[in-house]
């Protein structure tokens, strides 16, 4: 009882640690507005470049005990590795341009669907009606956040030119395919055997490693002030390391398009923090949005009902739990009976 107990909280526990990730993630954006002599280049390699390299430290034991595995899925953990060096300029410039409700939208918004076609294209996975009515929730919830933050980009309220959002955007998209390169690889190597922590610290590592001449290029700004220093640490050690370690615990026990999917709670978060802390406007319409993904969450996380099969009954004389003829792909040939009410004899 205590193994199926816990083997049915399994996936529950996963979506959960994928949910907080989220939350986590969602104040990224926030904190960045608080260092804003600190370019998004800069933010982004600070992040995910010292985040990925203390998730390597933290899970050195474990990476060298899997050395072997890991060895033989270089190709995986060398595209794993290049999707978190390319995610962060990608997902702060974007932010940067559209703003931080449009930029964390649209990023994580867009992963969803590319996460979709990698299990569909490389794990030959089929997506369940409940994946595809959640994920047409979400979807929408995003479009109807990115449109009302994009209506505005043009006036008083809004956060720049509309040729600052159209690039925004598609930096935005940029970032939501390789969010769903490095989840997948993550996800493939644990499905191969490699613990989470191994997994997430050798792509995070070699991530942080390929982060590291953009930090030293572009990060100086971090150090001319403690407020630009603590925004860098906080990046680095709350959402990116913590969250990442929520989301590898969470990998370990769904799959990669249920995990993106879950992660649309992100820009919903994003959105509410830029409003109350930032002091950006979200109109009707981005609320409606909200209210959308949440709703997407819901049918994600619901429990589902579990069809119990037909039971076949049982001949007299078999043994209880013996199969019975459909199990071994035969049809049930019933007997003809006599007049009587007696079953013929058999020749011999």
């Amino acid at each position: 009882m205590t193994r199926r107990a816990g083997r049915a909280a399994g996936p529950g526990a996963g979506a959960l640690a994928v949910l907080l990730a989220s939350v986590l993630w969602g104040t990224t954006g926030t904190a960045a507005t608080f260092a804003p002599q600190v370019g998004p280049l800069a933010i982004g390699a600070a992040a995910m470049g010292l985040g990925g390299l203390l998730q390597a430290l933290m899970a050195g034991r474990r990476i060298a005990g899997f050395r072997t595995e890991l060895r033989a899925q270089w190709r995986i953990v060398l595209v794993g590795g290049a999707g978190v060096a390319l995610y962060p300029p990608a997902f702060y410039t974007s932010m940067h341009l559209a703003g931080v409700a449009v930029g964390t939208v649209v990023s994580i918004g867009s992963a969803p669907l590319a996460s979709a076609l990698i299990e569909r294209i490389a794990d030959r996975r089929r997506l369940s009606r409940r994946w595809t009515a959640g994920a047409a929730l979400g979807l929408a919830g995003t479009v109807l956040l990115c449109a009302a933050e994009a209506a505005q980009s043009g006036s008083e309220t809004g956060t720049g030119s509309a040729g600052q959002t159209v690039t925004g955007v598609g930096l935005g998209l940029v970032a939501g395919v390789t969010y769903a390169v490095y989840a997948w690889a993550a996800h493939r190597l644990i499905t191969r055997g490699i613990t989470s922590r191994a997994a997430m610290g050798a792509v995070f590592g070699l991530g942080g490693l390929m982060l590291v001449p953009v930090l030293v290029a572009t990060g100086a700004p971090l150090l001319t002030s403690w407020t630009n220093a603590g925004v860098g640490l906080y990046m680095a050690l709350v959402p990116m390391f913590a969250g990442y370690v929520l989301f590898g615990f969470g990998l370990s026990r769904i799959p990669v398009s249920t995990a993106t999917t879950l992660s649309l709670l992100e820009p919903a978060v994003a959105a509410v923090f830029a409003v109350l802390v930032v002091g950006e406007h979200l109109p009707a319409l981005g609320w409606t949005g909200i209210v959308l993904v949440i709703a997407c969450l819901g049918v994600l996380t619901a429990p589902s009902r579990r069809r119990h099969p037909p039971t076949v009954p049982q001949e007299a004389g078999a043994a209880p739990g013996a199969p019975g003829p459909e199990a071994a792909g035969r049809p049930i040939r019933r007997a003809r009976r006599d007049r009587s009410g007696t079953l013929p004899a058999r020749n011999t």
